[in-house]
């Protein structure tokens, strides 16, 4: 073996392996767009606050997953109603619903920052909501997520939705970043958990710690979480021009707390888009480092 060729393989035994790609994966309710539950009930012409306090607090008192409640007040709902909730009226729900000023524009402008900085670079977004599956995949914004997650209804045979098909839990969340990690086509599989650890860095589509997560509130805590503890970056989103109700809503631990927390505004030099900017050029940079061990 000469001495060139000696000391490539060195370094290939030394230096971690390269991965040219960077996910940003997002919430979805009060995140990118208002709470769909709240729009939906006001599209129904109900009192938000009314329906909250009389239909869906009782269950959740009573010890309801606050998923499974949601869906079978509405499920209820429909059945006492004339104009019933179909699949085709979820359809035309979210083909309305407007997403928060600036996140049309994101995707673009980010994309374009990443060719910028490395051209061999992929950038790929991603959705994982505990709300309606239906309603966010016919958003005006679906087309830029590679993959997008959501809670499933299972419609009658008249498009009424009748129950609750598949449901997506705060910690059930985390499930969906190892999907994304491995690239597996399927997150349930042979019904063996995805050891992440397990796995070596060369055999991961996209390593969490090349992943950007951007939430809300309560249920994007578990995620925080392992990404924090995997290197990733975390950013915190809220409603309005102060950060005041999120801390009063959402307990976080040490390992749980996210790098910024920045108001829900994607207008370009907003701080949330500021801090979306820094957090993929650091990341393109590690990429780079990595590149120069392969010669790329």
């Amino acid at each position: 073996m000469s001495k060139t060729a000696q000391s490539d393989f060195k370094r290939d035994q030394a230096t971690k392996p390269v991965c040219n790609r960077i996910a940003i994966v997002f919430d979805f309710d009060d995140t990118l767009a208002p709470d769909t539950f709240d729009e939906l009930i006001h599209r129904l012409r109900l009192d938000v606050r009314e329906f909250r306090q009389q239909r869906y607090k009782p269950l959740k008192d009573a010890g309801w997953d606050h998923v499974a409640a949601r869906f079978y007040c509405l499920i209820q709902e429909s059945k006492r109603r004339k104009e019933k909730i179909t699949k085709d009226y979820l359809i035309q729900f979210g083909r309305e619903l407007q997403p928060f000023d600036g996140v049309t524009e994101m995707f673009d402008r980010l994309h374009q920052q990443v060719g910028e900085l490395n051209p061999e670079i992929e950038l790929e977004f991603y959705l994982i909501t505990g709300g309606f599956a239906e309603v966010v995949r016919h958003t005006c914004i679906a087309p830029y997520f590679t993959k997008m997650w959501g809670c499933e209804f299972h419609y009658a045979e008249n498009g009424e939705i009748e129950f609750l098909k598949r449901s997506i839990s705060h910690t059930e969340k985390t499930r969906y970043l190892m999907h994304i990690a491995s690239g597996q086509d399927q997150v349930d599989g042979d019904g063996r958990s995805f050891a992440y650890r397990d796995i070596s860095e060369a055999e991961l589509r996209i390593p969490l710690a090349q992943m950007i997560y951007v939430g809300d509130g309560a249920s994007d805590v578990p995620c925080f979480s392992v990404l924090n503890d995997e290197g990733g970056v975390t950013l915190g989103v809220f409603k309005g021009d102060t950060a005041a109700e999120w801390r009063q809503q959402v307990e976080v631990t040490e390992s749980q707390r996210v790098m910024n927390l920045a108001s829900a505004d994607y207008r370009e030099e907003s701080e949330l888009m500021r801090s979306l900017a820094l957090a993929i050029e650091s990341l393109c940079k590690h990429i780079s480092l990595r590149q120069l061990s392969t010669g790329e």
